[in-house]
């Protein structure tokens, strides 16, 4: 009786969490992990910060980190390919996270809810959507430079991933991170979803500090009418000149523009629903429970960690900056056709967020003056330019570690 009880308290979870048995692996530091998943459903429910990614993130935190439950992983007691042997949130994480399956589609039922039409009436925006993206690399030189720091190690690869961060793109970050540092996905993902929720926290205070009242009052000329055969043409395009151009970053604009293509050519109607509804929230669900399975105490706990969350933080601000700043100097050299600056921090690709977030901003200044559609061209061209961004680090990263590499002696010892 008393050794069946004793195995019994052994089983349980809090025999784990209080640390008695080392072998597993498990110890207080899974406690509170799950705690932080719990933290993301209150952030969800009670903030309304990106319930439909959040809560499935959050879920994945806490099955991952619960004792002998073993769902992000493999059961070491039963032997190799027995049924339930494997968790299902890993079968789902191979299957999808890192065979790069899950934000592959993500980025197709982007495209079968967007419209480009913003962006076609008015090309020059897709400047700002471009200048958005300067904070993916400056964070990618930040990283470079703390792995200098004592306890931080971020190599080429992890630096490129926590760049990617500051395109406020969560499928993009978890592509690149899949295949240039998939140890860090985690904590990666974590801050690129958490910054594209705190979108409206974050960007306001940026944009009023960068602009002056009467800037955030320009009014902007009403956008021209898009025709049918324009927003056809476009993702073919758009598809066409960026993979020639740039073959890596053909998997996410590909994915885009057929999303895309669904919708504008008329005949597709039932794909560009299933694509834009039904697919889509099937593979965000799937997605956040496999993001939020990486959120195990031994790799999230660590200096690392809060090095990519502030650097996340540092690469979406100056994202967010570089967008307003660029429309600012676009006003210098075409003074006669006048961009609010406040649409120029909608270039980075948190779709619709950040479009709103501008016209807010903007309608604090001058209640009559309605900038959303306006917005939605910068924030549109966010989405292509993070896929390209990817695309370019994918197809540098290789070509660049082994000068990095070759340098970084020559600059410890300065």
């Amino acid at each position: 009786m008393g050794e069946s009880l004793l195995n019994l308290w052994q089983s349980t979870g809090l025999y784990a969490f209080l640390g008695l048995d080392p072998a597993s692996g498990f110890g207080w530091q899974n406690l509170v992990m799950i705690l932080v998943g719990l933290l993301l459903f209150y952030l969800a429910i009670k903030k309304g910060f990106e319930p439909l990614l959040l809560i499935p993130i959050g879920m994945g935190c806490v099955l991952s980190n619960i004792p002998y439950a073993y769902i992000a992983g493999t059961d070491p007691s039963l032997a190799a390919g027995a049924q339930g042997a494997t968790g299902f949130i890993k079968i789902l994480f191979d299957a999808g996270i890192q065979s790069g399956l899950f934000p592959v589609l993500i980025f197709m039922g982007v495209g079968a809810m967007t419209d480009f039409g913003p962006l076609i009436a008015n090309p020059k925006t897709l400047l700002l959507g471009a200048a958005a993206q300067f904070g993916i690399f400056a964070a990618l030189i930040g990283a470079l430079l703390l792995s200098f720091i004592p306890g931080i190690n971020f190599d080429l690869h992890a630096a490129a991933s926590i760049g990617i961060i500051g395109g406020a793109d969560g499928p993009t970050a978890i592509y690149v991170t899949t295949r240039l540092a998939q140890d860090l996905l985690g904590p990666i993902a974590v801050a690129a979803y958490s910054y594209m929720a705190l979108v409206p926290v974050i960007q306001p205070p940026i944009m009023k500090a960068l602009t002056t009242e009467e800037e955030r009052k320009i009014r902007m000329q009403q956008l021209r009418p898009v025709s049918k055969t324009e927003k056809i043409i476009f993702p073919i395009s758009v598809l066409l000149v960026c993979s020639i151009l740039l073959p890596s970053s053909t998997p996410l604009i590909g994915a885009l523009m057929f999303g895309n293509l669904l919708k504008e050519c008329g005949c597709t109607g039932r794909l560009a629903d299933t694509a834009s509804n039904a697919m889509m929230n099937i593979v965000t669900i799937c997605l956040g429970l496999s993001v939020g399975s990486k959120m195990e105490a031994s790799h999230f706990l660590q200096l690392n960690t809060l090095g990519i969350l502030l650097l996340g933080a540092v690469a979406f601000s100056l994202g967010t900056a570089m967008g307003v700043l660029i429309a600012k100097l676009m006003n210098k050299l075409d003074p006669k056709h006048p961009v609010n600056p406040l649409i120029g921090s909608a270039g980075v690709s948190a779709v619709p967020m950040a479009a709103r977030v501008s016209s807010k901003v903007g309608q604090e200044a001058d209640p009559q003056n309605f900038l959303l559609m306006h917005a939605m061209g910068p924030n549109v061209s966010g989405v292509i330019g993070s896929a390209v961004a990817a695309g370019v680090l994918l197809a540098c990263v290789p070509i660049m570690e082994p000068l990095i590499n070759g340098v970084r002696p020559v600059l410890a010892l300065l």
